[in-house]
C-alpha cells in the first residue's frame, strides 16, 4: 500500500516543470544588452523577487526600484526594494507598494528606462484602487469572486476596472519613458493582457464587460461603483493608446515550458509523456473527472497512450465553495479524482501549483494513489463527505498525501501529472 515510489515519481516531475521556470534560468538572456546604463525596475507577482535578484546580479550599470511579492517570496536584493503583500485578497502593504510604484514612475522623460517584472499573483498584489473605490470595497469583491467561481479571465476584467495601476494603467504612469516588460506567464494561452490583470498593456475589455461580472456572479457593489462601471468612467487604456507605443512585453517562461520539461523528465526515466494541454480550465471536480475517463482507458486500452506513461496538463481550475473546509484547486481536484478512480490499480497522481501554495494553505497539492480511498476508510475519513464540505487539505493531511514544496518563487499555473504503470 505504499505509494512513495510512484509519489518520488511525480514529485520529481513537479520539480523539473518548477524549475525550468526559476528566474535565475530565464530572466539574463532577456536583458537588454546595454547593461550600463540607468534602470528603474517595478513589478509584481509571486516570482517578482526572484527575478529582481536575477536583474542585480547581471545589471552592473546604475540601478534602483521596487517590487511587491507574497508573504514568504522575498528574497534579499541590495539595490532593488521588495515588499510583500497579501495574496490572493489585497491588504494595506500591496496598496501602499502600488502606490509608491505609480510614484516612482511620475516625471520620468523619454530618456529614462523603465523595467517590468510581472509574474502570477501581481493582480492582487498591486492593490491601488481607482479613485472613489476603497481598499474594503476591493477585498469584499475579491473574496465573493473567489467563493464564486469565476474564471481568471472574469476575475481580472472586473480587477483592471476597479485599479489605478492594472489594466494598463502602469505602462501609461511610466509614459514617455520606454518600458521593457518581462513576464513569467500563469495563464491559459499566455494572454498578456490576463497576466496580473496586464498592467503594462492594453485592456480590449470594456466596463460592459466587468459590470456583466459582477451580475453574472451576484456580487453586490455599491450603487454608485456600478454608476461609475455604467456612464465608462473607470474604463482602461486600449490596445494602440499612443501612451503604450514605447512599451514592449515579453514572455520568458510559460506552462508549456513547463509541462515539456516534466515531459523530458519523465522520457529519462523510461516512461512514455502525453501532453494534453496546458489550458485546462473548469471546475475542479469536473475536470477531476474529464482525467479520470482519459487514464482508466490507458489504463484498460493503452489509449490514447500505453503504460508506462504518464498524461500531462496545466491550467487553472476553479472551485465554488459552498463547504466549511479548506483547501485549494489542485487538492480539490485529487480528492475528486480518487472519487472517480475508485482504487483504480495502476493509477497514481499529482495535482500542484507551480508557485508551491494551493489556495491559501501550506501546500503545493496533492497526490493520489489506488489505495488512497482505503487509507482513508480505516481512518475513519470519508472522501465524499470532505469533498462536499471543499476540505480537502483535511482530507489529504491526515492521510500524509499533501505535495508540499515551500514557495517556489515561480508561477507557471497548475501541473497535473497522471501515472499510468
Amino acid at each position: 500500500m505504499n505509494p512513495r515510489p510512484e509519489f518520488d515519481f511525480l514529485e520529481s516531475l513537479f520539480a523539473a516543470a518548477t524549475a525550468a521556470a526559476a528566474p535565475a534560468r530565464c530572466v539574463p538572456a532577456q536583458l537588454p544588452d546595454d547593461r550600463h546604463e540607468r534602470l528603474l525596475v517595478v513589478g509584481a507577482g509571486k516570482a517578482s523577487a526572484a527575478m529582481a535578484r536575477s536583474v542585480e546580479e547581471h545589471w552592473p550599470g546604475p540601478l534602483s526600484g521596487l517590487v511587491v511579492t507574497r508573504y514568504g517570496f522575498a528574497v534579499p536584493c541590495q539595490r532593488i526594494e521588495i515588499v510583500e503583500a497579501a495574496h490572493p485578497v489585497p491588504d494595506a502593504a500591496g496598496q501602499a507598494a502600488a502606490t509608491a510604484i505609480l510614484q516612482r514612475l511620475r516625471g520620468l522623460r523619454a530618456e529614462d528606462r523603465v523595467l517590468a517584472l510581472i509574474s502570477g499573483g501581481g493582480s492582487a498584489l498591486l492593490a491601488a484602487p481607482a479613485t472613489g473605490i476603497s481598499l474594503a470595497d476591493k477585498q469584499a469583491i475579491t473574496n465573493a469572486l473567489l467563493r464564486s467561481g469565476a474564471s481568471i479571465h472574469e476575475m481580472n476584467c472586473l480587477r483592471k476596472h476597479l485599479s489605478a495601476i492594472k489594466g494598463g494603467r502602469l505602462a501609461t504612469a511610466a509614459w514617455p519613458a520606454s518600458l521593457l516588460t518581462l513576464a513569467i506567464s500563469d495563464v491559459a494561452g499566455d494572454d498578456p493582457e490576463v497576466i496580473a490583470s496586464g498592467p503594462t498593456v492594453g485592456d480590449p475589455s470594456s466596463c460592459a464587460d466587468a459590470l456583466a461580472v459582477l451580475d453574472r456572479y451576484a456580487i453586490r457593489t455599491s450603487a454608485e461603483l456600478r454608476q461609475r462601471l455604467q456612464n465608462g468612467e473607470l474604463e482602461t487604456p486600449k490596445p494602440g493608446d499612443p501612451r503604450l507605443a514605447r512599451s514592449e512585453f515579453r514572455i520568458i517562461a510559460s506552462p508549456a515550458l513547463a509541462l515539456q520539461a516534466a515531459a523530458a523528465k519523465a522520457v529519462a526515466a523510461g516512461v512514455t509523456p502525453l501532453i494534453l494541454g496546458d489550458a485546462i480550465e473548469g471546475e475542479a471536480r469536473e475536470v477531476a473527472r474529464a482525467l479520470a475517463g482519459i487514464a482508466t482507458s490507458c489504463a484498460r486500452h493503452g489509449t490514447p497512450a500505453r503504460p508506462p506513461c504518464v498524461l500531462l496538463s496545466g491550467g487553472e481550475t476553479t472551485v465554488s465553495v459552498r463547504g466549511q473546509g479548506r483547501g485549494g484547486r489542485n487538492s480539490e481536484l485529487m480528492l475528486a479524482m480518487a472519487i472517480a478512480l475508485q482504487g483504480q490499480p495502476q493509477i497514481h497522481a499529482l495535482a500542484g501549483d507551480t508557485d508551491g501554495i494551493d489556495g491559501s494553505e501550506d501546500n503545493a497539492g496533492a497526490m493520489i494513489g489506488p489505495h488512497t480511498l482505503q487509507r482513508a476508510a480505516a481512518l475513519g475519513l470519508d472522501a465524499r463527505a470532505a469533498l462536499d464540505d471543499n476540505d480537502a487539505w483535511g482530507f489529504f493531511s491526515a492521510l500524509g498525501d499533501l505535495l508540499i514544496s515551500g514557495p517556489t518563487l515561480t508561477n507557471v499555473n497548475d501541473l497535473h501529472a497522471i501515472l499510468v504503470r
